[in-house]
């Protein structure tokens, strides 16, 4: 499977049933708590539209990551798909970002980190964002969190 098709895929299996705000603090918990476990430098944003939900900034990160946050979340917001997999996506056609996407580099980064909350029947509502490590780390970090975010719902058949 191609690093497109694998991104596709994550993201279809990452729909939320619904995303409150109860959900998206414990979104942004359940990241701070893997990032202090891996002694993680991150800022991490939760946001649901253009509203900021949650937002930590842990040892070792610094304002920097915050503009990071911004760019990579813009791509998410522009695209609605995944910082990383939009990257991918020109990476696979054998350009860059930066060279075709005709955004402003200084607003956007189609870098990994940032991911659509996207919830059933609603599509996507909003973005979560982890800065501070490799791009494919920051999204790593993202998906895992995710992942266990939706094991609840999994169980409880939601």
């Amino acid at each position: 499977m191609t690093e497109v098709a694998e991104l596709e895929a994550q993201e279809a299996r990452l729909t939320l049933p619904r995303f409150t705000y109860e959900d998206a603090w414990t979104l942004g918990t359940l990241l701070v708590g893997l990032a202090r476990e891996r002694k993680a430098p991150v800022a991490i944003d939760v946001r649901r539209g253009a509203q900021q939900l949650f937002h930590c900034a842990l040892p070792g990160s610094s304002a920097d990551n915050d503009a990071w946050i911004d760019r990579k979340r813009r791509v998410v917001e522009r695209y609605g798909e995944s910082s990383f997999l939009v990257g991918a996506r020109f990476r696979a056609k054998g350009t860059t970002f930066e060279a075709s996407s005709r955004l402003d580099p200084d607003r956007y980064a189609a870098h990994g980190g940032s991911f659509p909350i996207a919830v059933e029947g609603a599509g996507v509502i909003g973005s979560v964002t982890v800065s501070g490590l490799p791009q494919a780390e920051d999204h790593a970090l993202v998906v895992e969190a995710l992942e266990r975010l939706l094991d609840p719902y999994a169980a409880d058949g939601a």
